[in-house]
């Protein structure tokens, strides 16, 4: 769960979005997709708890004004409750939207089939049993809803657009980067998902003068930026970066870690990650900067 407070104003209506349709149908990416734009929200939640959600966002007095909750037939018998719970949400001062995914027998079948699991209908039946009877159980839900989204034909990635294109409010949906330098001696980051190596530069190491300083300080980080070959590759990876991020939007990626490395993490990689962070956090994305093994030596 994760929750979100841009552009939040106190005594402001509560935002609620009813995430359901037919089970493989892509309702967790939907839910992923919302939480990423920074909703709060809530997975496989009993009707009668929308309107206890609903008052705890009240409570937040405007810190988390957009709540999403999926809501389907897993809640088994609670979600017979789901008509009456609508209707008080109606009642209020709610600004709630159903968003319904659907997809056609023959694609959700492919899907279950991948994923080797049983419909949450279908009890001793077949596949095809479980999807005709959540169809019909969804009938009159799907004729309430806001948004329906077929999602026979979308892969994760346009689903994620099509949710992005929905709530975002006409604005590209945040990238957060991690800029992390570390130290080759300690061994690569598990998690980056790009890496570079600054052992191409002279190291700061052996300049008596500088040994005791890390990149953080300027007189390191000047040293660093000066050396041949130094800027010329932080205008070229940050050029490549573009593509690279670009890309990463496209298809959905909303997370990304780069790891910039030296020998111990301590002078060339810090002042580069440092330089990285400030021209990417110029141009746009939620950018930080970690110095994963300064210190260490």
């Amino acid at each position: 769960m994760s929750a979100g407070s841009e552009g939040a104003q106190p005594g402001a209506p509560i935002a609620l979005t009813i995430i359901t349709g037919m089970s493989g149908a892509g309702r967790s990416t939907a839910a992923n997709a919302l939480e990423d734009l920074g909703w709060f929200v809530v997975d496989n939640l009993p009707p009668a708890l929308l309107a206890p959600l609903v008052e705890l966002g009240v409570r937040t007095k405007g810190t988390v004004p957009n709540i999403a909750a999926v809501v389907d037939v897993r809640g088994g018998a609670f979600f017979d409750t789901l008509r009456e719970a609508l209707e008080e949400l109606e009642a209020r001062a709610v600004l709630l939207r159903i968003v319904f995914l659907e997809a056609s027998d023959g694609a959700l079948v492919r899907r279950f089939e991948n994923v080797r699991r049983p419909h949450p209908l279908q009890e001793d039946g077949r596949v095809t049993d479980g999807i005709a009877a959540e169809r019909a159980l969804l009938r009159d839900l799907r004729g309430r809803a806001d948004h329906v989204i077929d999602t026979t034909t979308l892969n994760v990635h346009q689903l994620r657009e099509r949710i992005d294109e929905a709530f975002s409010g006409g604005m590209d949906p945040t990238m957060s980067i991690t800029v992390v330098s570390f130290g080759y001696k300690y061994g690569l980051p598990v998690d980056a998902d790009l890496v570079v190596d600054c052992r191409f530069l002279p190291n700061p190491h052996w300049v008596p003068e500088l040994r005791d300083y890390t990149g953080l300080d300027p007189e390191v980080r000047k040293y660093v930026m000066s050396r041949p070959g130094a800027y010329e590759f932080l205008t070229g990876y940050l050029g490549l970066l573009g593509n690279v991020l670009e890309g990463y939007r496209r298809e959905g990626k909303r997370y990304v870690t780069l790891a910039v490395g030296c020998t111990g993490g301590k002078h060339r990689s810090v002042a580069m990650a440092e330089e990285i962070g400030t021209r990417l956090s110029a141009t746009g994305p939620a950018t930080r900067v970690v110095h994963r093994d300064m210190g260490r030596e």
